[in-house]
């Protein structure tokens, strides 16, 4: 009996085979290759998520500028160096590395405004903030 046993236990295989580790790799390899791309749209949705809170932070300070001179949004006092100095406009904000945006006013008449911004983490995408449209797009300002 004790035999039997002992001759059991000796040709009991241990470990893994080549096919399980291999099934193990390639399972593996899939959820990498499903979770990769994931990841980057991810950081791509979060670089324009900054870009369309400067634009928002931006309207906001140009409104508050345009109280001062009843509205009007031409007066040569209101440029984007003065919202950022005196109307507390900040950016690039500390969650965006220094450098990688721009803000500019490319329109500014008495009763409209536009915002253009580009981040160089966008590559090839400019955002704009018109006043006549209310909220942040994906396209450069019209004139």
């Amino acid at each position: 009996m004790l035999a039997r046993i002992r001759k059991s236990a000796e040709e009991k295989d241990q470990g893994f085979t080549l096919i399980e580790l291999l099934v193990v790799i390639i399972i593996i390899g899939i959820l990498a290759a499903i979770a990769i791309p994931v990841f980057l749209n991810q950081r791509q949705k979060g670089y324009k998520a900054d870009v369309k809170s400067v634009l928002k932070n931006a309207a906001t300070a140009i409104e508050s500028a345009a109280t001062e001179t009843s509205g009007d949004y031409s007066d040569a006092s209101i440029t984007v160096a003065n919202l950022v100095t005196n109307e507390g406009l900040r950016y690039p904000d500390a969650a965006t590395p220094p450098g990688t945006m721009t803000l500019t006013l490319p329109v500014q008449t008495t009763d409209r405004y536009c915002f253009q911004a580009t981040d160089t983490r966008l590559t090839g995408e400019t955002w704009s903030y018109d006043s006549n449209v209310g909220q942040p797009e994906d396209n450069a300002c019209a004139p």
